[in-house]
Formats: structure tokens, C-alpha cells, sequence
């Protein structure tokens, strides 16, 4: 079984309280958890939070949700602390980002869909078809296996190739970029949240890193659907033109 949880913390320095945003006569979390809930390989979704507010609000319409304590670093370690307070085992859970209110549930199926037992740790990805996107810092990009395995994440570019120009690297080689929604297989979840801030995490500032440097296995699922994240206030301005 696989359960669907969507952290959702009040702070944020950009843009404190965006869970609770109205969009369109809703918030961004019941959006997002309306959303997840048209899933058909999701058991359960469930909101993990920290203030009072949201839990308060998910309640009134109806959703579940659970308290999370204060001070997580990630989503990941709020995944863990929601997880424990369920009453039901599920061998995977996915980490649905409570800041993307028009999220397709196809595209969470397309991920849920490669949870076979095997897979340790799985995690979305986008070809990428432009230059501007391809050099653009604020996008995780990912180096790959044979078996459509993480080798390595970076904001960097690569690989660098040799005699190309770069404005036309994307035309050279298949460049993918990281699209954040993340499966964990139950014991691993356990695992990973009891290891340290590793190396590679701090010099990139990818959590990601921490697990492939201690040995984990991710796999990465190409999504033709568009992730559209609300940062900023006119982050949100986008979504609602969208909309």
C-alpha cells in the first residue's frame, strides 16, 4: 500500500502562511490534497503539519491530517514523524509538495506505478529542451544510469561537452531536470532520516545527495506533466492566470 502525505509547514521566508493562500474561493492545501485524492494507486493522503492553523483548516474540509513537531529540516523528516502516527503499514509513501495546487494525479500515479518492492528510493524527472532552462542555476539537474538510476544531482551542467557550443548542448545530449515529488520504500525512509548532512548535500544544497553518497538507489521517472510551485506571491499570480 502506498500513502500519500503532503507537508505542509506555516513559515516561510518568502511566504509565510502560502498553505492557508486562497485560490479561487480555496486554499493551497485543500487544492493540493483534492488533487492528490483523484489518485488511484494512493491508499490515503494525509496533511502533516506543524501550526495549528493548517491542521485546524484541514479538518474543516474534511481532510486528514496529522501535528508534526516544529523544527524538521525537510519534508522528509516530517514524512517520517507523520508516517509513525498512522495506525496502518504501507510499504511506500510518496512526498507530495504542498505548494503545487494544480498537480496532475496522473503524475503522481506515473510514480507510483514503478514502487515495485525493489526500489529503494524513486523521484521525478523532465527533459530538458531549451538552453535558458539547461544553464539556469535554481534547477537541479541529474546525471543517470543505464537503468534510469541517479548517478548524481547538480546545478551545474553536466555532462560538459567537448566541442559543442554550449547554446546547443540540449541538442546534443539528453539533459533532465529534477521535478521534486519523492517515493520512499518504508524502511528505507527510516533509515535515511537518521543520517547526517552529508558533503556533497552542502555543497549543492540537495538533500537528495545525502542519500546516494551513503549508497542509496533512486529512481527517476520521466513526467511529461508541467510542476507549477508556489514560492512567491507572484508565484501565485502565475497559478491563478493558469487557472
Amino acid at each position: 500500500m502506498i500513502v500519500g502525505i503532503i507537508p505542509a509547514r506555516y513559515a516561510s521566508t518568502r511566504f509565510p502562511g502560502k498553505p492557508l493562500a486562497d485560490i479561487k474561493g480555496k486554499s493551497m492545501i485543500r487544492r493540493v490534497y483534492e488533487q492528490a485524492s483523484q489518485s488511484s494507486l494512493l491508499k490515503k493522503i494525509i496533511v502533516a503539519t506543524d501550526d495549528e492553523r493548517i491542521y485546524d483548516h484541514v479538518k474543516g474540509f474534511g481532510g486528514e491530517v496529522v501535528m508534526t513537531a516544529i523544527h524538521h529540516p525537510s519534508g522528509t523528516d516530517r514524512c517520517w514523524d507523520a508516517l509513525q502516527q498512522l495506525n496502518e503499514n504501507y510499504q511506500y509513501i510518496i512526498n507530495i509538495q504542498g505548494d503545487e495546487p494544480i498537480i496532475n494525479p496522473k503524475q503522481i500515479d506515473e510514480l507510483a506505478t514503478v514502487l515495485d518492492g525493489t526500489v529503494e528510493l524513486a523521484t521525478q524527472m523532465q527533459k530538458i529542451t531549451d538552453h535558458k532552462t539547461l544553464f539556469n542555476p535554481d534547477k537541479a539537474r541529474i546525471v543517470l544510469n543505464s537503468n534510469n538510476e541517479a548517478l548524481y544531482f547538480t546545478r551545474s551542467v553536466i555532462p560538459y561537452l567537448k566541442n559543442v557550443s554550449e547554446k546547443e548542448w540540449h541538442l546534443h545530449h539528453n539533459y533532465y531536470r529534477h521535478v521534486g515529488m519523492y517515493a520512499y520504500r518504508t524502511d528505507v525512509l527510516e533509515k535515511i532520516t537518521k543520517l547526517p548532512v552529508s558533503s556533497l548535500e552542502k555543497a549543492e544544497s540537495l538533500e537528495q545527495l545525502r542519500w546516494l553518497q551513503n549508497g542509496y538507489k533512486i529512481k527517476c521517472v520521466e513526467t511529461g506533466f508541467e510542476s507549477y510551485s508556489i514560492d512567491t506571491p507572484d508565484d501565485l499570480q502565475q497559478v491563478l492566470s493558469l487557472l
